[in-house]
């Protein structure tokens, strides 16, 4: 790789892409910083092929696409693969943070990444804008859009990559609804940065209820609302986080503070008329039931209004919230800690990318082959999910009908395509956003191109091995076509299924 001033550069053996401007404003002056991206040594004969996102899908793929055919990059804002089921457990102490993280530079083979938010895509040149993002914080950190699908961090430099085929596996981000007060105050758990900050905030509550009587402020209701402990949704990351953090207060906690735990509190909010709606009723009342024993409350048909900081010391000292709930009118619930969980809303890229034209060129014939030009199109969106449709083969389609962005399909981009949760499968738009989904997608998309003949010709098609939710107590259920399982033998699937999933733990094990 090499970077130019805006001077000349040397192409004989390289080809030079182009050069793109970064602007910087320092105090009152903007400078331009211009940097040449090389597109690479055009010796090996590889094509190139570009990942945008490290989750089960780009990480996934990137994992199983043959290096010796294809020359790998990735790019995304974190340097890493999260094995997410388990983070629930890294965020209570249950399992350590490295035991479910992989580096993407440690996969087998030669690869290239890059940290960084993928700005822009142009599709006619094959060329992604990538803003650089190397820091700690904004890394290992869910960053939630904004109304307008704006994005709460600094603006780094602007580089760009080449590609001769596009893999966009960019992910989802977590949905607030609009709701005032969730992106400053709540809690996410879709990164170990999430799960770090939750571990820390949970045994801070601890402490500061933990002072002698009369040594501090805190009254019992005082300390009763800050070891309320509030999960918003029902879904299956919600339930496992609760029962997570009843199994670190239960067995490791209470023996350590055993005055406080008459104020202790865990409670689900949920706004649909049950929880863990993939599962049968049985199958979630059993659910029910068991956290009803453990002395977690669930609130179903519940809508929160507001998050805020709580009035005085209590909020501002003690970091105290007041949640707003609808059926509850004017009375507000305190917490120390909010867990939002509620779903996904579409990657900002995508809205991006759908407002692009592709190929826009005045009607008319090539005046050199006399042939029709080709007409302007722009890439398909669900309407429903925000993602980017795709045909059988996960191939972008795109559409001739550029006033909609949301009109049938007509066509297809040969070389771009979309896998994980920001893709909708044309033939299946029903196809749940979890990582079994981005999993198989992921090792569909790398075989087809590694040429095995398995699934050269056949269309994607998902297998559902299941569904898998820890309840607490070394109890869980499990759900799929062949069988129905619960309580402890349920458990035993759930931990062997996801140990021999994840690499880094089977390796720390030995």
């Amino acid at each position: 790789m090499k970077f130019s001033t805006c001077g000349d550069i040397d192409d004989q053996d390289q080809e030079v892409v182009r050069a793109e401007h970064a602007f910087v404003t320092i105090g009152s002056r903007t400078s331009s910083r211009c940097f040449s991206i090389i597109k690479r040594d055009v010796s090996h004969n590889k094509e190139r092929v570009v990942i945008l996102g490290s989750g089960w899908a780009g990480y996934g793929f990137a994992r199983t696409l043959d290096p010796a055919k294809y020359e790998r990059i990735v790019i995304s804002p974190r340097s890493y693969f999260v094995f997410t089921p388990l983070l629930a457990s890294t965020s209570v102490g249950t399992l350590e943070f490295r035991t479910i993280l992989e580096p993407v530079r440690r996969l087998p083979g030669k690869i290239g990444f890059y940290q960084g938010w993928a700005d822009n895509i142009d599709f006619d040149r094959k060329t992604v804008r990538v803003e650089t993002n190397a820091t700690e914080e904004a890394a290992s950190k869910t960053v939630v859009p904004g109304p307008q699908g704006e994005l709460p961090k600094p603006k780094g430099d602007m580089i760009t990559i080449s590609y001769d085929k596009l893999v966009i596996a960019c992910g989802a981000y977590s949905q607030t609804f609009g709701i005032e007060g969730v992106r400053e105050h709540a809690h996410f758990l879709r990164d170990i940065g999430d799960a770090r900050r939750i571990r820390l905030r949970v045994l801070s509550l601890f402490e500061q209820c933990a002072y002698p009587r009369g040594a501090d402020k805190l009254s019992d209701a005082d300390k009763r609302q800050l070891l309320h402990f509030a999960v918003v949704g029902g879904g299956p990351t919600g339930i496992e986080f609760a029962a997570e953090l009843h199994d670190l207060i239960r067995d490791d906690l209470a023996p350590i503070y055993p005055d406080l735990m008459p104020l202790v509190s865990i409670t689900v909010y949920d706004v649909a008329p049950k929880v863990l709606p993939m599962f049968d009723r049985a199958l979630a009342k059993y659910a029910m039931d068991t956290f009803a024993r453990h002395g977690i409350r669930v609130k179903t048909e519940h809508h929160l209004q507001r998050l805020r900081l709580a009035d005085g010391d209590l909020g501002h000292r003690h970091g105290a919230l007041k949640i707003k709930i609808k059926e509850y009118g004017d009375n507000e619930v305190g917490a120390g800690l909010v867990v939002w969980s509620t779903g996904l809303m579409a990657n900002p890229l995508i809205s991006k990318l759908v407002s692009r034209t592709l190929g826009a060129r005045p009607p008319g014939r090539n005046p050199l082959s006399g042939a029709p030009t080709p007409p302007a199109r722009r890439l398909v969106r669900d309407a429903r999910t925000g993602g980017l449709v795709t045909d059988p083969f996960l191939r972008a389609r795109t559409t001739t009908d550029i006033q909609s962005a949301e009109s049938n399909p007509n066509g297809v981009l040969d070389d771009v395509f979309v896998i994980g949760d920001c893709a909708v499968l044309e033939s299946d738009r029903n196809l749940p956003k979890t990582a079994q989904v981005a999993s198989q997608q992921a090792t569909y998309l790398a075989k087809r191109l590694n040429g095995a003949s398995s699934v050269a010709e056949k269309p994607f098609s998902f297998r559902n091995w299941g569904t898998l939710t820890y309840l607490g107590s070394w109890k869980a259920i499990h759900q799929s076509k062949a069988d129905e399982l619960r309580g402890w033998v349920a458990w035993v699937v759930w931990r062997g299924a996801y140990l021999t999933k994840n690499r880094t733990l089977i390796v720390s094990i030995r």
